[in-house]
């Protein structure tokens, strides 16, 4: 079976590939790839390609029956309704929303071109609100950098009546920062916090509870997850699919993350990546904490920590923000030495014109790592 690159103005184009190939015999979808063709397994619906936050390129295979799993269970979770697609429909959640969109049975609502706050507020606006005089619910799916631009634009009343329209604005992709989701609460949004990754379908984990059929354990510190919504492997590499989804003894198929978590009052709680540790006098210190700690801090919630090397601990975090951000070093390293200890402090505060982002809207750790050196 054949998966092709679908032909036209992108969303448009994907969401009649991603019908054809959820409804019909295919052929299966080839997003965010090269553009050639590629012999998948019978059954694929979608190979959905992304470099990821490592930089190391993976081709991820996602058959009919998890695609359509998963759009099943965030309507049982959330209800159904119209959806607006506001993330490239190449990245993982923004296939969802299709797909969820074709599973309701209704046209999705598109954000054309480059998002923004006003373009955002107008795709809200254009949504139906009822059909045949019934209320009809709204959702989207956002990343944590659209949900602050919207935030910092709400003084504009459309942008702040964009946020209260949808009955829930999913957001994932990457940690969702305390300080941002109180103010969004408090703008009237209704959050619901996100995990999962393009091996589960997208968002299987809803506000720490798992969705229908999925469950989630914590082995050796990592988070792994099994249930309908698994991807079946990376397209080509066997030995990546057979090192990264495991069988145990009673043959349940479980996905291994590579993140840190644990379960809390009943609560899947990801900490962050296992890999994402440098050692920094001989200390071993989590970026993931580190940044934790800094985006909770005023001014701070779009802030990014990369590992540097560092003449004196070997290696050390170091922070980086946007030109225009307010922020002083010395401050940074009280709060992170009285909350992980003095190996954690950054010893860099770098300010760059933007951050560079992926497709995705993650930050490009890759590419902040070369630009510091």
């Amino acid at each position: 079976m054949k998966a092709q690159p679908p032909e036209g103005p992108e969303a448009r184009a994907v969401l009649r590939a991603l019908r054809r190939a959820l409804e019909g015999p295919g052929p299966a979808v080839l997003l965010g790839g090269d553009g050639s063709a590629a012999e998948v397994p019978a059954g694929t619906a979608a190979v959905v390609t992304t470099s990821g936050s490592t930089g190391y390129p993976k081709s991820v295979v996602l058959s009919r029956s998890a695609l359509i799993s998963s759009a099943d269970a965030t309507a049982d979770r959330l209800g159904a309704g119209s959806w607006l697609l506001a993330l490239p429909p190449t990245y993982v959640a923004g296939l969802q929303v299709l797909v969820r969109s074709l599973m309701a049975g209704r046209e999705p609502a598109v954000l054309e071109g480059r998002f923004s706050a006003r373009a955002f507020a107008a795709a809200a606006r254009g949504m139906a609100s009822s059909v045949g005089g019934e209320r009809v619910p709204a959702f989207t799916s956002l990343v944590p950098a659209q949900l602050a631009r919207l935030v910092a634009a709400a003084d504009d009343t459309d942008v702040a009546s964009s946020l209260r329209a949808f009955d829930a604005i999913l957001v994932g992709g990457q940690a969702l920062p305390a300080p941002l989701e109180e103010q969004a609460t408090a703008l009237g949004a209704r959050i619901v916090r996100t995990y999962g990754s393009s091996e589960t379908s997208g968002g299987c984990v809803y506000d720490g509870v798992p969705l229908r059929g999925v469950d989630v354990r914590i082995e050796d510190g990592e988070v792994q997850v099994s249930g309908p919504t698994l991807a079946d492997g990376y397209l080509g590499e066997p030995e990546r699919t057979a090192a990264a989804f495991v069988r145990d003894a009673g043959g349940v198929r479980w996905y291994r993350t590579g993140d840190a978590g644990e379960h809390e009052d009943g609560r899947v709680r990801v900490t962050g990546r296992l890999d994402n540790v440098i050692i920094s006098g001989g200390v071993n210190v989590s970026l993931d904490r580190v940044e934790q700690v800094v985006r909770g801090l005023p001014g701070l919630a779009g802030a990014v920590v990369v590992g540097v090397e560092d003449p004196r601990w070997g290696e050390a975090p170091a922070v980086v923000v946007t030109e225009d951000t307010a922020a002083e070093l010395a401050d940074i390293r009280v709060a992170v030495r009285a909350a992980l200890g003095a190996p954690a402090r950054p010893a860099r505060l770098v300010r760059v014109p933007a951050l560079p982002v992926l497709a995705s809207g993650k930050p490009d750790r890759v590419a902040l790592r070369r630009l510091l050196g």
